[in-house]
């Protein structure tokens, strides 16, 4: 009897994590396709015959500018997932398999990187910047995204790559396999559910970022999606329309990322938890 009101709480309680989780995003998918007097005459019914509207939807799509932030998105996000990735698991690989001397120090320093956050050195980093002219390029984005998200990458990775059998390293040796086969062909394939776990937990913070787009690649030709949505708000008045849209369609290539990984994300975490 215990161990079902246990499962029942447990149950209880992840499926109002997950409500509470989900509320939002239905909240803003369904006010998306309303007209703007009925998203605030009923902002939790459905859409009706005579609410239903798509023209916030026609606005952002027709929008030229759209187009360009979503490829800035896509270019950010997908070219800091891969140098995070990269380097994360060379890093763990480097950290848990060899031992040199500052091996402790520099891992308690990359921890450190988990502690602080990154938005503590805005100033310096946009001076940094500055000093390199690369403010208003893609590539300030992608430097800062991939130091932010490395500290993480390197922990999780490490402590995956650390129950790789040591006996499976030892025999590729033997036979004569440099160390870049073993790496890419050995460890990375076991441990895949690691890597899809620090690409979803790397992603979404990316993916949503308003602050490192809005102080080092606010220009037209540089701004993410989250920044340009923000034209839709102005300061007299608010196209909610339009912003709901552009969030609804925001939120869909996450969506979709998440529900390809999904497998490898739920295996990574559980083999997290049992270690």
């Amino acid at each position: 009897m215990s161990r079902l009101l246990r499962s029942l709480f447990v149950h209880l309680t992840l499926g109002g994590y997950a409500l509470l989780v989900l509320f939002p995003i239905v909240i803003v998918l369904i006010n998306s396709f309303k007209t703007r007097r009925a998203i605030f005459d009923d902002p939790l019914g459905l859409p009706t015959a005579a609410t239903l509207s798509v023209v916030g939807y026609g606005k952002v799509l027709g929008n030229a500018a759209i187009g360009g932030m979503f490829a800035n998105s896509v270019i950010v996000t997908g070219c800091s997932l891969g140098l995070i990735l990269l380097f994360g698991a060379m890093a763990a690989w480097a950290l848990t398999e060899y031992r040199f001397p500052g091996n402790r120090l520099l891992a308690l320093f990359l921890a450190f990187g988990i502690m602080v956050p990154i938005r503590l050195g805005s100033v310096s980093i946009l001076q940094t910047m500055v000093a390199l002219d690369l403010v208003n390029t893609l590539t300030a984005l992608v430097l800062v995204y991939v130091a932010q998200g490395l500290p993480l990458a390197i922990l999780i990775l490490s402590e995956f790559i650390r129950q790789v059998p040591g006996e499976l390293k030892d025999a590729a040796r033997c036979d004569g396999v440099s160390e870049y086969v073993i790496f890419l062909r050995i460890v990375l394939p076991l441990v895949r559910p690691a890597v899809a776990t620090v690409g979803v937990f790397t992603m979404v913070p990316i993916w949503n970022d308003l602050w490192f787009p809005l102080i080092l690649a606010p220009s037209e030709g540089t701004q993410t999606l989250t920044l340009g949505v923000q034209q839709f708000i102005g300061q007299f008045a608010t196209d909610w329309n339009a912003v709901l849209a552009a969030l609804s369609l925001a939120v869909l290539p996450v969506l979709v990322v998440y529900a390809l990984l999904s497998r490898q994300l739920i295996r990574g975490i559980t083999a997290g938890a049992l270690k």
